[in-house]
């Protein structure tokens, strides 16, 4: 047996919501935070934490802020077979559910049974896919039998668990425990309203010692430049804001900025179904007319680098070669050769069909407005025509079948992770996954070779294969890694980043670890 160690060296609109103020008389111990989007759900069950910091609940493992396992629920990292396909966890013992029933090895059984049950509405459960058997032994030990070497396999284990004393006694997909869970984390939910702040008191029990910071409030607040104003008010102690909002904060002595390395992304979906977005040609044009590097420059103001794929090109996973250089006049020429003619306004037409589609993003969303914006000045360069429209999710998804998105994604870490989501034909138009459509088999084949071999090189192979694809035919615009900016009061210590995913809410953000802040100038 080895520990997973050897594995994961290298994976690495509100209303002054409850205030603290840094003059406030809870200063020190409360603050409170803009963040942008909000969860559909707090049950784990249904996918809420599956990347750890969920604050109500913990996993078996966590992640340290250089994004290393550590021991969470589990008393040690997992014991690993030699051929890869069982892992043995030994639980940490004394822990408790802020109701105060006892943590066992049956909470887990029933987490992880329970996502993987057909009848469970979790859009994320093929990320366990690789589970044969889960079995306890006694209430202190939990093996997991594979059905192939999958090799993150225990970054898949940051999992919050779910008491089955509560969870396991209603409707896993409609009952209370979706919007008042219970869990073992450092914090309890004391209100969610939905649209406006979720609210937090520490856990005085927590086995990881009672936060210092006691009342956290997480306001949800759409709008960049609401949040910027909420925060300049002083109603917020930090906020995640675009770079022109967070640069606006640069003089103030009471606030610093913190910025994140993400794999955050921003995408266009290119439609399968829709006759010119699903073109091959047109994607290819598209490719190399949009001006990543510009984007960079003056929409995030260097707050990140070009995307030319899911895979950030600084990391180990990047495939050299696939770089998308800005090429105006081959954008061009690949639609004349495929038969896109100009016509006399200057947008192409084939077989009577207008080089034009729409494309939509989330409204208050600055960035992805701007983003969507550059990208249809430089597609009409090209003599494609494309219609930017602003809507919330409710208006956007059910027409992401046939209209092109400005989306966003990205997971640290395995490239499994968010590729298999994105790219899999098997997952197209199931909700935001694979929401391109996107369809092919080679890319498909190599998809589950990359998520099914224990060996690097073979899975290097495949996921080069899955870049390589994306270049003679993307599915997708990438255009950024975007950089995430925080403002936050200069009150508490230590802060610090993780790198990030696309999800930037609950789980991330300089508050990843709130419960080990510590306001400045106490002893710790």
């Amino acid at each position: 047996m080895t520990t997973v160690a050897a594995l994961t060296a290298g994976a690495a609109a509100c209303s002054n919501p409850e205030s603290s103020g840094s003059d406030g008389k809870d200063a020190g111990t409360s603050a409170v935070v803009g963040i942008a989007y909000e969860p559909e759900t707090l049950s784990p069950l249904l996918g809420f934490g599956k990347d750890g910091n969920s604050k109500i609940f913990d996993g078996l493992l966590a992640f340290d802020a250089e994004m290393r396992l550590k021991p969470a629920l589990a008393a040690a990292l997992p014991e690993v077979s030699a051929d890869g396909l069982t892992y043995t966890y030994k639980l940490r013992q004394g822990v408790e559910f802020s109701d105060g029933k006892p943590f066992t090895a049956k909470d887990v059984l029933f987490t992880y049974r329970t996502i993987l049950d057909e009848k469970t509405n979790n859009a994320s459960k093929s990320e366990l896919d690789a589970i044969e058997d889960i079995r306890a032994r006694g209430d202190d030990t939990v093996v997991f039998t594979l059905k192939y070497p999958y090799a993150p396999f225990a970054q898949r284990t940051v999992l919050p668990i779910a008491p089955e004393h509560i969870a396991g006694e209603q409707d896993v997909n409609t009952g209370p425990f979706t919007t008042k869970p219970i869990g073992t984390g450092p914090y309890t939910l004391t209100n969610w309203s939905k649209g406006e702040k979720i609210s937090f008191t520490a856990n005085p029990s927590y086995w990881g010692g009672a936060p210092k910071v006691k009342k956290f409030t997480m306001a949800i607040i759409k709008d960049d430049d609401v949040r910027a104003t909420r925060l300049r008010a002083g109603d917020l102690d930090g906020a995640i804001l675009p770079p022109n909002l967070a640069e606006g904060f640069k003089g103030d002595k009471g606030r610093k900025t913190h910025a994140a390395k993400t794999y955050d992304y921003r995408t266009v979906t290119l439609p399968t179904g829709n006759k010119v977005a699903g073109d091959t040609a047109v994607r290819r044009a598209l490719d190399v007319a949009v001006d990543r590097q510009a984007m960079v420059d003056q929409i995030l103001e260097g707050a990140g680098k070009p995307a030319h794929g899911p895979v950030p090109t600084d990391s180990e996973w990047f495939t050299k070669g696939t770089e998308r250089t800005h090429d105006p006049a081959r954008a061009r020429k690949i639609l004349d050769d495929a038969g896109w003619k100009p016509g006399e306004d200057g947008i192409r037409v084939k077989d009577g069909v207008r080089a034009e589609f729409p494309l939509w993003y989330l409204s208050g969303d600055r960035l992805r407005q701007d983003h969507a914006l550059a990208y249809a000045s430089d597609a009409k360069k090209a003599g494609i025509s494309i219609k930017t429209q602003a809507g919330t999710w409710e208006v956007i998804e059910p027409r992401m079948k046939s209209d092109a998105v400005l989306a966003g994604g990205g997971a640290p870490g395995d490239p499994d992770f968010d590729q298999y989501l994105l790219l899999t034909s098997s997952l197209a138009g199931d909700g935001f996954n694979n929401m391109a459509w996107y369809d092919n088999p080679v890319v498909d084949k190599a998809l589950v070779k990359g998520r099914e071999s224990g060996k690097r090189a073979e899975r290097k192979a495949a996921y080069d294969t899955v870049q390589r694809e994306l270049v003679k035919n993307p599915g997708y615009t990438f255009l950024t890694h975007i950089d995430h900016l925080y403002v936050v009061d200069d009150t508490w210590e230590p802060l610090t980043n993780q790198v990030e995913p696309h999800d930037h809410g609950l789980a991330s953000g300089p508050w990843w670890n709130v419960e080990d802040w510590t306001p400045k100038g106490t002893e710790k």
